[in-house]
C-alpha cells in the first residue's frame, strides 16, 4: 500500500466534523500559526472585503462570474490528473 492511502482510507472513515478538524490541522501544519486573534482576522478580512468593493466599484477591477472561474479550476484538474495519469 502507498504510504499516503493508509492515512487516507482512515481519514474517510471519520466522521464529516472529524475530518474538518484533522483538515484545519493538517492546513495550519503546512501554514504555521494564524498572524492574529480571530477578531482581528475577522476584521482583516472585513477590510478587504470593503476595499475590493469599493475597487469593483470605482471600476478599478475586473470581475470574473464565479460559473468561469470554476470552469477554469476543473480543467487545470482534469488536466493534472491526466498528466499524471489518474
Amino acid at each position: 500500500m502507498e504510504p499516503v492511502k493508509d492515512p487516507e482510507i482512515r481519514a474517510l472513515r471519520l466522521t464529516p466534523q472529524e475530518r474538518g478538524e484533522l483538515i484545519q490541522r493538517l492546513i495550519l501544519s503546512l501554514d504555521g500559526p494564524a498572524d492574529g486573534t480571530p477578531e482581528q482576522i475577522a476584521t482583516a478580512w472585513d477590510e478587504e472585503i470593503a476595499r475590493r468593493l469599493e475597487d469593483m466599484e470605482a471600476g478599478r477591477s475586473t470581475w470574473v462570474p464565479a460559473d468561469q472561474v470554476m470552469e477554469k479550476i476543473r480543467a487545470r484538474i482534469a488536466d493534472a490528473r491526466a498528466s499524471r495519469g489518474d
